[in-house]
């Protein structure tokens, strides 16, 4: 079907032309595409702008099938906004364990307390009021205003980039601040031609998700497979460009699981920084021509101000974070006869406890500590 070529923006997209009227089919095509395939989400049965936008964070790394059970959880637990920013952070963040990256967990719970303080407990109904919001993009903002406020503001998450880069055929690295202008410039034209911005909105973002997918996109079943530009030119494997991914490190880590008259010691990340505000056995890297049995010692002295003992080591446990891969090498040990626990002085935790093992699941840990605690018991219960 033949396009007919006028300039689709600025300078930022003068590259892509295609006329207002096949964006406007284009639109077409997609939100009906929608309507007939749509799943079935309970974030998509509401107008309720809090229980948006605890999906919206909840789904920027989380895959849908594992953000259900965590939604409907969240909300039994805090069903308003006032609940949530008056809940302790430690509770939060026991509620979150397993989605990782708590930096949203953290900021969910901050922004709550935001809203209370600023909006007497009303979400924003302003771009402006909801970007100022801890943790909330400008893709976030649009999506909670289309949605719950029925406001046509442009989205550009994960998803959005992908169907964008593919239909126009944009070649740049879409991480480049001229790429990503160029996106939010068709993104937002591509808003304007259409019917229905709350259908247009979740459309794009369903395609992205269902069939214009990371790898082996569904081209044969697409509603936009006719206007696609990378199909055409047999680069839908290929597009968006991205930066050549990097040699992704691994460390091994060696972690003190400290016994004392039957209590386990555990102590509190800072909030701020990865893994903030949750808690973990002592430790840290092993560094070059040390062994894991030596590292536990040293880093233990410097986390903790004290001597310990190997009594038994436990099963390594490896766990691949974003950007980085570990191996966790725990030991069972004690402190050495001339210390205590009141010897422990905690140099950059902010605070700690000696738990009982069965209380252990009653505090927030990093998965990779999860992992630890099935053998633990076992052993434990052994001695």
């Amino acid at each position: 079907m033949p396009r007919s070529k006028t300039p689709i923006a600025e300078s930022q997209t003068e590259d892509v032309e295609i006329s207002s009227v096949t964006l406007a089919r284009m639109a077409a095509n997609l939100t009906d595409w929608y309507h007939q395939n749509a799943r079935d989400l309970p974030w998509r049965n509401t107008k309720n702008p809090y229980h948006i936008w605890l999906s919206e964070i909840m789904l920027q790394q989380t895959q849908v099938v594992t953000e259900i059970s965590y939604y409907q959880r969240f909300l039994k637990t805090f069903p308003t906004i006032r609940s949530l920013a008056e809940a302790p952070l430690d509770s939060v963040l026991k509620l979150w364990e397993g989605l990782g990256y708590y930096a949203r967990c953290r900021n969910l719970h901050k922004a709550a307390n935001q809203i209370m303080e600023k909006h007497g407990g009303e979400f924003p109904q302003t771009l402006e009021g909801v970007e100022a919001l801890s943790g909330i993009g400008k893709s976030t903002a649009g999506a909670i205003l289309t949605f719950a406020y029925d406001k046509p503001h442009p989205l550009l998450d994960g998803n959005v980039k992908r169907v964008l880069s593919r239909l126009f055929k944009i070649e740049s690295e879409v991480s480049l601040a001229e790429t990503v202008q160029q996106l939010w410039c068709l993104s937002e034209r591509w808003l304007a031609e259409s019917r229905d911005a709350y259908s247009f909105n979740q459309a794009i973002m369903e395609l992205g998700a269902m069939l214009c997918t990371p790898t082996q996109p569904k081209c044969l079943v697409c509603p936009l497979s006719q206007d696609c530009l990378a199909l055409e030119a047999g680069l839908q494997e290929t597009l968006p460009v991205k930066k050549p991914a990097k040699k992704t490190p691994h460390y091994d880590i060696a972690v003190a699981v400290i016994v004392h008259r039957g209590r386990l010691f555990i102590q509190r990340r800072p909030e701020e920084g990865l893994l903030g505000g949750l808690w973990e056995f002592p430790g840290g890297k092993k560094e070059e021509k040390e062994t894991i049995e030596a590292a536990v010692l040293r880093e233990i002295q410097e986390e903790l101000g004290v001597s310990i003992e190997i009594t038994k080591a436990l099963s390594p446990v490896k766990h691949a974070y974003t950007h980085f891969r570990i191996t966790l090498y725990p030991f069972l040990c004690q402190l050495r006869p001339n210390h205590t626990p009141e010897s422990i002085q905690l140099c950059s935790a902010e605070t700690a406890e000696w738990v009982e093992p069965g209380a252990l699941e009653k505090f927030a840990f990093p998965k990779a500590n999860l992992k630890i605690f099935k053998e633990l018991k076992t052993v434990l219960l052994q001695s």
